[in-house]
């Protein structure tokens, strides 16, 4: 039985809908997480077909094997970041596939498991590593980055408006002892914050937090790599589904897709179209997907989430 507490499925009818799942088909989950949107991509495929599942995370992958097992002739497992899609597909002498899943963000696992230091609710070591074979953590971040790096940082990915402020708090504290721990930072960061300004909807330390996770883990570096990528591998009639949780995440996957749907470069007016780089896609969602309410209210989670898909045709 998949254990949805590794990491609670966002739009699963959704996920397999706008993949156009069928049966014999090759697909590629690029952040497997515990399994549970692979599960139901495999049980659409009717034990038919191939699904590669990629997460950069081990114990992800670990968990998405156990839950898996009933599923092992259709499944590979690739302990590596979705961002090297092709590469991985290539090594595996596969050119193209019917459809790619990403579900960005970080997982209800790493969240809820303090020494991976990804939450500010549960006091452990400033990790955030999503691969722990990388060497940057967040403590290094935090305890060596240059006063207006640590602000930019936190500026511009988690368009965070008191980032001066907080980056000015970390330097003067971590000046008398260093930062080591994820409550330490929070109250650290709550602490710069106006008084005024605190009572807000989220925790005032979230976007610092994010922050930091996204710059870790180099994660627009890798969506960005890992949409080209996946647009590179589609088969004809291949889908690309991407699940966005903040802002920055989902004007990339927006703009991507707006930019592969380009069907002509020719100025306005030109009689005959000559452009050679015609589209080979279209948006099968005009606009992004939500969570219906009755998902809203089972997983809160997910109300962030938004949804796009991209067609190969």
């Amino acid at each position: 039985m998949e254990k949805d507490a590794f990491h609670k499925p966002v739009m699963k009818d959704e996920v397999v809908n706008y993949l156009n799942c069928r049966a014999g088909g090759i697909y590629v989950d690029g952040t497997v997480g515990g399994g549970s949107h692979a599960r139901a991509i495999l049980e659409t495929m009717n034990s038919q077909g191939l699904l590669i599942c990629i997460d950069r995370d081990e114990e992800a992958i670990n968990e998405a094997k156990e839950n898996l097992r009933s599923f092992s002739s259709n499944v590979v497992f690739v302990h590596d970041n979705f961002s090297r899609i092709k590469e991985i597909l290539a090594e595996r002498k596969i050119s193209q596939v019917d459809g790619v899943l990403l579900d960005l963000g970080v997982s209800s696992h790493q969240l809820l498991s303090k020494e991976r230091g990804f939450s500010f609710s549960l006091d452990g070591p400033l990790d955030m590593r999503m691969d722990k074979r990388e060497r940057l953590t967040a403590h290094t971040v935090v305890n060596t980055f240059p006063e207006e790096t640590l602000k930019e940082i936190i500026r511009d990915y988690g368009e965070e408006r008191w980032a001066s402020r907080i980056a000015r708090s970390i330097v003067e504290r971590r000046e008398i002892a260093p930062i080591s721990t994820t409550k330490e930072l929070a109250d650290l960061v709550v602490s710069a914050i106006p008084p005024s300004k605190r009572k807000m909807e989220i925790h005032p330390a979230t976007r610092t937090f994010m922050a930091l996770r996204i710059y870790v883990n180099k994660e627009l570096e890798a969506l960005k790599d890992g949409l080209s990528g996946a647009m590179d591998c589609l088969s004809s009639g291949g889908r690309l589904v991407v699940i966005a949780f903040h802002s920055l995440e989902d004007r990339m996957v927006k703009e991507a897709f707006r930019e592969a749907v380009r069907s002509c470069n020719c100025p306005p007016g030109t009689p005959i179209c000559s452009c050679t780089s015609q589209s080979s896609f279209r948006l099968v969602t005009k606009k992004a997907i939500r969570p219906s309410p009755e998902e809203l209210e089972e997983n809160p989670r997910a109300r962030s989430a938004k949804l796009r898909a991209l067609e190969r045709i």
